[in-house]
């Protein structure tokens, strides 16, 4: 029998107490007309798949016209002819489908608890994602969808998180069509959005707020978060890592600490100096805990649970908030600590490769970050280099002049430079700096000595505790050559 449009109008059900009630067509084959007890009708697609019988509901009649359906029947028979699928199945697989929240927690246990990061993605999966589409399917969201959370969480004064939680979410959507929540032609609605901008911080404590903040370290009353702070500040360690240090990784007798995960990837050994050795030898330990500052562990696990699974401190930052301030640094946050370690290293000389080194950078450019001046260096740096410019143009003397002898090459230093060579006349002498030192960080209160610390100075070893600043009582030649003493030193 072909069904026609009239003979379509005319059926009625036929069928026994619900008994499913269908009139086959002829062409193509498996292609009929359900009627409902309702008399409702839609158009019906029977075919074998594996053996097995399968019944599929292509659309109601009034929906679909008979030759549109008839149609439709013929392209779902061609891919079961093909065996490229069972559309009953796909129907099946998408009407059930796989929400966000279902891949976010796929997320969650086949990738993210393994990172650094699982805390930070699983808050920004509560915080963010599940409120936004937690029931929806993942097919549903769209570009629109994360652009306007991204804009929301921006606005809302926090563009940072606004673009971890974008990278996250590209992340999540990357990983679904790996996994098969999505098509592998799927696009990815996380890409092609215009983050927010990102001033890169530079921020450390400077030689004036730094007693301050030493203060208000040693008056907490928590002193696990003390010894920590100190630490920070000693090694310029990162905090997850140096929290998560053990006795162990001490060695006393290398004076060093050893930090074998890190966010570079590998192994890091800390060269521990003496003030940072002696503070580890205060620290006291826990029985059963290998850890340097031990934690409670889960929060409101039995004393016999957290017995057999030790735990590590997890934050200070309740401490931290009362340390700033106190020391009134309140814009200083604790990763400012370690851009303090690398930003006073870089002014007391040391290359940037030793201070990649020293905060392990995997990254040389992240250093140049914590390699820079300070206001107070670059404006000294500044003032002389203004006051040459203006005396090489004969508008202002540009120092007092002094007319230096040839420096004598100390027995440590052999490759000392000794005088110019004879036809080249000798320049005039800078006073304040010696020329050995590029920065004004070599102050006598910074050497424990009280005494001048840059090997390459013709005054290294020589006592200075009397002057008020840094060098005042050396000299410097234009050539930048280690200068003896003024005739009037």
């Amino acid at each position: 029998m072909r069904l026609t449009k009239k003979v379509v109008d005319s059926l009625t059900y036929q069928g026994v107490t619900s008994q499913r009630f269908v009139v086959w067509d002829s062409d193509p084959p498996g292609f009929g007309v359900r009627v409902y007890p309702s008399g409702r009708k839609a158009f019906v697609l029977s075919y074998r798949v594996g053996g097995r019988k399968r019944l599929l509901t292509i659309g109601a009649y009034g929906v679909l016209t008979l030759d549109q359906a008839r149609t439709a029947a013929r392209a779902e028979l061609a891919k079961v002819e093909t065996g490229a699928a069972d559309p009953l199945e796909d129907r099946q697989r998408e009407a059930r489908g796989e929400s966000v929240r279902d891949l976010c927690a796929a997320y969650m246990e086949r990738h993210g608890n393994a990172k650094r990061s699982a805390r930070d993605d699983a808050r920004r999966i509560r915080q963010h994602v599940l409120p936004a589409w937690g029931g929806l399917k993942v097919k549903a969201v769209k570009r629109a969808d994360v652009a306007a959370l991204h804009s929301r969480i921006g606005k809302a004064g926090k563009p940072y998180e606004a673009n971890r939680t974008l990278a996250l979410l590209s992340k999540i959507f990357e990983l679904a069509r790996r996994w098969g929540y999505i098509p592998e032609d799927h696009g990815n609605p996380a890409r092609d959005i215009d983050k927010f901008s990102e001033a890169k911080r530079d921020r450390w404590l400077t030689p004036e707020e730094l007693p301050r903040l030493a203060q208000a370290i040693n008056e907490e009353p928590n002193e696990a978060a003390r010894h920590a702070l100190w630490l920070y500040l000693l090694t310029g360690a990162r905090k997850s890592e140096l929290l998560r240090a053990r006795w162990a990784d001490v060695s006393f007798e290398r004076a060093e600490l050893r930090l074998p995960e890190t966010k570079a990837g590998g192994v890091h050994y800390i060269p521990l100096s003496g003030p940072a050795l002696a503070l580890l030898r205060q620290i006291p330990r826990t029985d059963g805990n290998p850890y340097i500052f031990p934690g409670r562990g889960a929060r409101g696990a039995p004393p016999e649970e957290r017995a057999a699974a030790p735990a590590h401190l997890v934050n200070i930052d309740k401490p931290w908030q009362r340390v700033r301030k106190a020391a009134g640094v309140e814009d200083v946050r604790l990763h400012d600590l370690r851009r303090t370690v690398g930003s006073w290293l870089a002014q007391s000389g040391n290359s940037l490769h030793l201070i990649g080194r020293v905060l392990n950078h995997s990254n040389a450019s992240t250093t140049q970050v914590y390699a820079r001046f300070g206001e107070d260096s670059v404006r000294n740096a500044l003032e002389q280099h203004g006051a040459r410019i203006m005396g090489a143009a004969g508008l202002t003397p540009a120092a007092e002049v002094a007319h230096l002898p040839a420096p004598a090459a100390k027995p440590e230093d052999p490759d000392a430079r000794t005088n110019l060579p004879p036809e080249v006349p000798s320049p005039p002498a800078r006073l304040n700096r010696c020329g050995a030192c590029g920065f004004w960080a070599e102050d006598y209160s910074n050497a424990t000595s009280g005494a001048c610390i840059n090997r390459r100075s013709a005054f290294y070893d020589e006592p200075r505790a009397a002057k008020d600043a840094a060098c005042t009582r050396f000299a410097r030649d234009d050539y930048g050559n280690p200068a003896t003493r003024a005739a009037n030193d």
